[in-house]
């Protein structure tokens, strides 16, 4: 169980957890003014419609029996509830419009799990289509991961990831440690030198959904951002024969060079997170799984790798450097394309309508490296 926040109300208290890896929201009633408020008891949990979700709390009125959230899940938009304390009953006052004749009816949501191989349950949502997936292992599928800095990337309403949805895809978050969903343990077994349990979780959740005919590795191509990036180097590197595709958006994929350089202004604050190279031990650890480091002359799967030159976080000499290497040494014949944003920094260009451009970029890297991409009419 973790405690996320606390609403206080005249009457009663909401009390906000994620317990095992999903959002809870339980409301207890306070007893009357003088009387001791003793151990809280009994309280009542909301219920809600998808097996996977997130849940945001909303400004509420203190003198009020109406607690306000903002629920979401894969196929459900932000929409603002107002739920009554006394009665338990939720009304619906707000849902975000999605254009194009969106009936989330179409969609199904699943949460299932992986077994990594030490045993530990990894936690994946799942968003598919239920009229265009069969199940048997022939469906294309994108799996996102991230895994560090006790982010919790919950699966929430994205209406640009319709777009393959909508195209047979299965989209897949794979909640792998180095996260927080799981709590605080959950953290600690993904970073510094347990940090290859991020990269190993992950590998093991296509596995398991290979395994149980959710795609094939003819299928499957994953992606990921920044540490989520370094997360697409390493496993490339380790099992480059799981994927047909990968994109690494501004990818740290330099590990040992960029911690061992104290003078980048956020190397020092990044030691707690990655260790310091300085001390052999953590060298040595960083040195085994830095992406930049373990490029080998293998075969990889296509790959898409994406930079902002006004990045502070990574700067673009690391996915160019990861690149000119992966080219260097690489035995195969799949693409491998560097985009380096000329006016974007490490979260893309402002602007709606230019992130929905990345996107689009995106999905049709995919697209192409799946060979699902339109054939152009002859003239």
């Amino acid at each position: 169980m973790n405690l996320l926040e606390v609403q206080l109300f005249d009457n009663h208290i909401a009390v906000y957890e994620r317990e095992n890896g999903l959002p809870k929201v339980t409301l207890y009633r306070l007893p009357a003014i003088g009387e001791s408020i003793g151990q809280l008891q009994g309280g009542r949990t909301i219920d809600f419609i998808d097996p996977t979700y997130a849940v945001d709390p909303e400004e509420s009125e203190f003198h009020s029996s109406v607690l306000r959230f903002n629920y979401s899940s894969m196929r459900t938009p932000p929409s603002v509830y107002d739920y009554d304390m006394d009665s338990g009953v939720s009304v619906l006052k707000k849902i975000k419009p999605v254009l194009g004749g969106f009936d989330a009816s179409n969609y199904v949501t699943e949460r299932k799990w992986a077994a990594a191989a030490d045993g530990t349950q990894i936690p994946m949502s799942v968003l598919y289509r239920k009229d265009l997936v069969k199940l048997d292992g022939s469906d294309p599928m994108l799996l996102y991961g991230y895994g560090s800095y006790k982010i919790c990337i919950d699966p929430t309403f994205r209406g640009s990831r319709l777009s393959l949805v909508d195209r047979g895809f299965i989209y897949v978050i794979a909640h792998i440690r180095g996260g927080g969903e799981m709590g605080r343990k959950w953290y600690e077994d993904g970073k510094l030198l347990k940090k290859k349990n991020t990269f190993t979780d992950f590998i093991d959740c296509a596995e398991h959904l290979i395994k149980n005919k959710y795609c094939s590795k003819e299928k499957l191509c994953i992606n990921g951002r920044s540490a989520g990036g370094l997360l697409m180097g390493a496993v490339l590197n380790m099992r480059p024969d799981l994927f047909k595709a990968a994109v690494a958006g501004v990818p740290f994929v330099d590990v040992v060079t960029t911690m061992l350089d104290p003078t980048i202004p956020l190397t020092t604050a990044e030691w707690e997170e990655w260790g310091d190279p300085r001390k052999e031990e953590y060298y040595y650890y960083m040195k085994s799984y830095s992406p930049v480091d373990n490029v080998a002359a293998q075969e990889y799967p296509n790959i898409l790798v994406t930079s902002g030159l006004n990045d502070p976080r990574v700067m673009y000499s690391e996915p160019a450097k990861y690149v000119a290497k992966l080219r260097d040494l690489k035995t195969d014949g799949n693409l491998l394309l560097f985009k380096c944003e000329l006016g974007a920094g490490h979260f893309s260009k402002s602007g709606r309508f230019e992130k929905l451009q990345e996107d689009a970029f995106t999905y049709a890297f995919i697209l192409k490296a799946l060979g699902m991409t339109p054939k152009m009419a002859s003239l």
